[in-house]
């Protein structure tokens, strides 16, 4: 019987079990999902939990996997997205009706879409060990031999590393990682604004960083306020009012006045890739593979594709599991996909983040210019939506 081990089971790990039970059912696979921290099996809304901003495409293949139903009764609906730069003229703005999509995205908090997946995971086929940590791996005939911090042993003919940026598996795997740091720090918070967001999302840049927020339900607005390191610190640690006050002028009224903000939380920028994302019975997956710059939110949205594409060519193969040619051939389908979203994500921060005369001319340029034609507003859209490599 063929065994697959899923380092992880955050939304990559978990979306990844799920997409693979019914298959793995019929081939008598078997699934070993690792996590040290469960989901909770009651979900509690929370004013401060942490969301992701899933693109359309994303709804899509939850659309195919049989959960996004559930995932959508928690869903905020991203309805419009207004792009601007902070004191100058250079605006456009998107809109699901023009795209004829209903919407151009959802905004759903973590918590509760690990609880849709969990949720939907078939017994029979997945164990769930948790809490439980993979403390080291290594390659064996056929597969991986993963030992786990209680000293037990695991055999798989596949093992998928799925724990994060972070990862010191990684590390411990001698794969290498490129890093590019943007000398800049992600202030997270959710806030709430004096007028119904009416499910816009807004993307502003300004002279010191980017910012977004996005529309989260009960009129909240998740917040990704880009600034450098020690003012973001600055910021995280300022008393409500003046960290209100300080939003308020960097964002302006187009949703009248803050009047909440929940707790604040810091993350460091670093564009990361593994230079290595398969090796035979081996699959580098999720933030592992490559950690975006949140501003585009496009990052979870990547490696969704990934997950999809990844069960794909498992299912469809008639190789023993974790053999190399497949996962080759798998990590070449999504290789456009990934050069491109990353490509995008990078150099849209790398354009918004400069503030000499020339480059914020071009970018205002740019945004006049997406606004005016709308074979280019539509381009914007589409990778907005994470539909740019593949017709869904």
């Amino acid at each position: 019987m063929a065994a697959l081990a899923i380092v992880g089971g955050g939304l990559v790990g978990a979306s990844l079990a799920l997409a693979l039970q019914r298959g793995a059912k019929e081939r008598g696979w078997t699934i070993e999902l690792i996590e040290p921290f469960e989901p909770g099996h009651d979900y509690q809304p929370s004013y401060d939990a942490r969301s992701t901003a899933l693109s359309y495409g994303t709804r899509l293949i939850y659309q195919r996997l049989g959960v996004w139903d559930q995932i959508a009764e928690r869903a905020e609906p991203i309805t419009d997205i207004h792009v601007s730069d902070r004191g100058r003229a250079g605006v456009t703005r998107l809109d699901a009706a023009s795209q004829q999509v209903p919407a151009l995205g959802y905004v759903v908090e973590n918590a509760w879409i690990g609880h849709c997946l969990w949720q939907a995971l078939d017994d029979d086929v997945v164990t769930r060990r948790c809490p439980a940590e993979v403390e080291r791996m290594r390659a064996v005939p056929g597969g991986y031999r993963l030992t786990l911090t209680d000293g037990q042993t695991l055999d798989c003919d596949l093992a998928v590393l799925a724990d994060g940026g972070r990862s010191g598996l990684r590390e411990h795997l001698g794969i290498e990682v490129k890093q590019s740091p943007y000398g800049q720090t992600a202030l997270i918070a959710n806030v709430t604004p004096g007028a119904p967001h009416g499910g816009r999302a807004f993307e502003r840049f300004t002279d010191e960083g980017p910012m977004a927020l996005l529309p989260l339900p009960d009129n909240r607005c998740a917040l990704v306020w880009t600034r450098p390191e020690r003012d973001a610190a600055r910021l995280a640690a300022a008393p409500e009012a003046e960290f209100l006050e300080e939003l308020q002028q960097a964002f302006g009224y187009r949703l009248g006045g803050f009047q909440q903000v929940g707790a604040r939380h810091l993350y460091p920028l670093v564009l990361i890739e593994a230079q290595e994302q398969v090796r035979s019975g081996l699959v580098v997956l999720g933030n592992a593979a490559h950690s975006l710059h949140p501003i585009a939110g496009q990052g979870y949205n990547l490696s969704l594709r990934d997950t999809e594409a990844l069960a794909v060519a498992l299912l469809r193969s008639s190789a023993p599991l974790g053999d190399l040619s497949v996962l080759q051939g798998y990590h070449l389908q999504q290789r456009s996909d990934q050069r491109l979203t990353v490509g995008f994500s990078d150099q849209l921060t790398q354009l918004f983040g400069e503030s000499g005369r020339l480059s914020v001319a071009g970018r205002n340029l740019g945004l006049l210019g997406l606004d005016l034609l709308p074979p280019a507003k539509a381009w914007f859209a589409r990778q907005a939506m994470g539909m740019g490599v593949r017709e869904r």
